[in-house]
C-alpha cells in the first residue's frame, strides 16, 4: 500500500513483504533494488552500515545505550569490509527537581547512590532505619567455625563422620539465613509506605531502569521551567565529557 512500510522476510526460497501479497524471487528482488532503491530502507540491524557507506564518519558521538548498540554491529562492519568509526561517549545528565531532592534527603541517600539497583536501595534504607540489627552474618560465621571444630574432632574419632557434621553445618546455616530473611521482611512491612515512595522516586529518575534522556521528552520541562531550563543545560553541559552530570533544582 502507498505510504506503508513493511518488513521483507525470506521464506521457502522467496522474498515476501509482510502484510501484503508481494512476493519476489531472488533475481526479481535484486532487479527491484537496482531499479527502485528508494523503495527499500534498512532495518535497525543494517542502518549503521548504510549510514557509514553513504556518508562515512571518523567518529560517532552517542550515549551509553547507543554506543552499546554500535558495538554489537562491529562484526558486521568487519564482514562487509567497512571502516568502523571511533565511538565517543557524550555527556549524560540527570535532572532532580525540588521535590525529588527533598525526598532524597528524607530517605538519606545522595543522588549518586540512587544509581544503584532498587532492591539494594530498599535493603540499605531498611538496614539504616531498623529498630535492631537485621544481619545474622556474624552468628552464621561463628556457627560455621564451631561446626568446623566439631568436624575436626569427629575426624579423629571416625573419618566418616566429618561429612555428616559439615552437612549439618550447611543445614543449620541455611536455617539462620531464612530467619535473617524473615527479619528483613518484617522490617520492610513497618516502612511499607516510605519504601513505596522510594520505589516511585527511583522509577521517576530512572524510568524502566533506564535514563531520563531515553524516556522523557524535554517539552514538559520546558513548559514548567521556561527558557531558563535550556539555558541551564547549555551552561553546565560539556558534550564530550564522558562523565555523568546531576543537575538539582534550587
Amino acid at each position: 500500500m502507498p505510504g506503508s512500510r513493511e518488513r521483507i522476510v525470506r521464506e521457502d526460497g522467496v522474498y515476501k513483504v509482510l502484510n501484503t501479497n508481494l512476493v519476489f524471487s531472488q533475481e526479481e528482488i535484486l532487479v527491484e533494488v537496482e531499479n527502485y532503491p528508494e523503495r527499500f530502507s534498512p532495518n535497525v540491524v543494517l542502518r549503521p552500515l548504510f549510514q557509514e557507506t553513504i556518508l562515512p564518519n571518523l567518529a560517532y558521538v552517542g550515549g551509553g545505550g547507543e554506543l552499546a548498540y554500535w558495538l554489537e554491529r562491529k562484526s558486521l562492519f568487519r564482514h562487509f569490509g567497512l571502516q568502523f568509526p571511533m565511538l565517543v561517549r557524550r555527556h549524560s545528565a540527570l535532572w532532580l527537581d525540588r521535590d525529588a531532592g527533598k525526598k532524597l534527603t528524607k530517605f538519606g541517600f545522595t543522588p549518586a547512590q540512587f544509581f544503584g539497583e532498587t532492591d539494594a536501595l530498599v535493603r540499605s534504607f531498611v538496614e539504616k532505619n531498623a529498630a535492631g540489627e537485621l544481619s545474622l552474618e556474624m552468628e552464621i560465621n561463628e556457627l560455621k567455625k564451631i561446626f568446623e571444630q566439631v568436624a575436626a574432632k569427629a575426624m579423629t574419632v571416625d573419618p566418616t563422620l566429618e561429612k555428616a557434621v559439615l552437612a549439618e553445618s550447611v543445614k543449620v546455616a541455611a536455617g539462620l539465613e531464612q530467619w535473617q530473611g524473615r527479619l528483613m521482611r518484617s522490617e520492610k512491612q513497618k516502612h511499607e509506605t516510605t519504601l513505596n515512595q522510594l520505589r516511585a522516586l527511583k522509577e521517576k529518575l530512572f524510568p524502566a531502569g533506564g535514563l531520563q534522556e531515553r524516556h522523557d521528552n524535554f517539552l514538559p520541562y520546558l513548559l514548567k521551567y521556561g527558557d531558563g531550563f535550556m539555558e541551564a543545560l547549555k551552561e553546565h553541559f560539556a558534550p564530550f565529557d564522558a562523565g555523568f552530570l546531576i543537575l538539582e533544582e534550587d
